[in-house]
């Protein structure tokens, strides 16, 4: 028997890492305890368990698990295990992986049934599905994070199986077997495996000679994810290209999702350049349409493009902050009725392009400070300008 099915977790507490979601006084374990757990979609890098966690639901809840793939699922599939328990009082487990691929007719399919609780879903994925699924299936799940397993739980299985099997391996060999197994348990016991079968003695020569370089399979450190965005998103804030470039290198490497990055990228053109060189959101949002289609490994070059184009580009938060400051301000209370003249088919309202494009009217009380406050960076100079030649046009 391979070393990845003889050490395959058969009940919860044989699962490793993930103390956050199965710790005894986890918030998932006691939902999981007392048989309430709601529709779950879980995400993570290859080789956290994210499969292996669903089984194991199945058997703790002892019900029926029927497993799917979002590329290859059909619809009558899904719908014939609805009609055959319709009427019983067992609540089956559809569990589908690659949940961000689900089509919207497949989602609506899954929504009345989610909605009447007559099935429990469960979905996996190595990418945050939240945007590929619609409010509605939104609003019905709950979504919990497995981390890549660390390098601690990784020796603590790799010396078990070590001593069980009575398998002589080097220290640096160990040290490779996990390191370069980027915390994806089932690459490092599938490479161990091989190695045995190659010599009884399995050394770091051996191992390099089947894995040659680590899998990128995601960062086996839980801040790491964070702090390698953190980075790029600072260096480009600053306008350093080189570190820019280099910190999206590290998070590609990391496998992070091409969509993610681009995400955040599109929220660092509004966030931190704005208005100053409008056409960077522009710029973004290509770049995540394009990556989204293409994926990796050609997706790296648009994100590289935008990388630098943002880095380079005048910076300003004006925007950011004003729609901060307005938001403040309601939260406050400073909650003002809309003016007569401003409401629906009111008579009362002057139509700005009856007076060549302006006319004073007010929009909101006199008395309101200055929201918005140009830093008069790059375009928002020539945005300025305009405002106030069309403001004098009519004095």
């Amino acid at each position: 028997m391979e070393l990845s099915q003889k050490y395959h977790p058969i009940n919860i507490d044989d699962i490793v890492g993930q103390k956050h979601l199965l710790d005894i006084d986890a918030p998932f374990r006691k939902l999981l305890k007392n048989n309430a757990l709601p529709h779950s979609l879980f995400f993570g890098p290859p080789g956290c368990g994210k499969t292996t966690l669903a089984r194991i639901i199945a058997k703790e809840l002892n019900r029926p698990f029927y497993q799917f793939n979002a590329t290859t699922i059909k619809i009558d599939e899904i719908r014939k295990i609805f009609t055959q328990y319709r009427s019983s009082l067992i609540k089956p487990i559809i569990f589908i992986d690659e949940t961000h691929r689900l089509s919207k007719p497949q989602q609506e399919v899954l929504l009345p049934h989610m909605e009447n609780s007559n099935i429990l879903i469960l979905g996996a994925s190595t990418s945050n599905p939240y945007y590929a699924l619609t409010p509605a299936i939104r609003s019905r799940s709950m979504l919990f994070e497995l981390l890549a397993i660390s390098n601690q739980d990784m020796q603590k299985l790799l010396n078990k199986i070590v001593q069980n099997e009575d398998i002589y391996i080097e220290e640096l060999a160990k040290e490779y077997l996990i390191k370069s197994s980027s915390g994806d348990v089932r690459a490092m016991l599938q490479l161990l495996q091989s190695a045995t079968i190659v010599s009884n003695r399995v050394t770091v020569d051996i191992l390099k000679s089947l894995r040659p370089q680590p899998i990128s399979a995601g960062s086996n450190n839980t801040n790491s994810h964070y702090e390698l965005i953190s980075a790029l998103i600072k260096s480009i804030r600053g306008s350093d290209i080189d570190a820019s470039v280099y910190w999206l290198a590290r998070v590609i490497e990391d496998a992070e999702p091409p969509e993610f990055i681009a995400r955040r990228l599109a929220i660092l053109a509004s966030e931190d350049i704005g208005n100053a060189n409008p056409n960077a959101l522009n710029l973004a949002s290509s770049t995540l349409n394009i990556v989204s289609n293409i994926g990796y490994p050609e997706a790296r070059i648009p994100l590289a493009q935008l990388v630098i184009y943002l880095a380079s580009s005048p910076k300003s938060n004006s925007a950011y902050q004003a729609i901060n400051k307005a938001q403040d301000m309601i939260r406050d209370g400073v909650i003002y009725s809309v003016p007569q003249h401003l409401k629906n088919h009111s008579k009362e309202y002057l139509y700005p392009h009856d007076f060549g494009g302006w006319i004073i009217q007010e929009y909101l009380p006199c008395s309101i400070s200055q929201i918005y406050k140009s830093k008069k960076m790059g375009f928002e100079k020539i945005l300025d300008e305009w405002i106030e030649k069309i403001k004098k046009s009519r004095d």
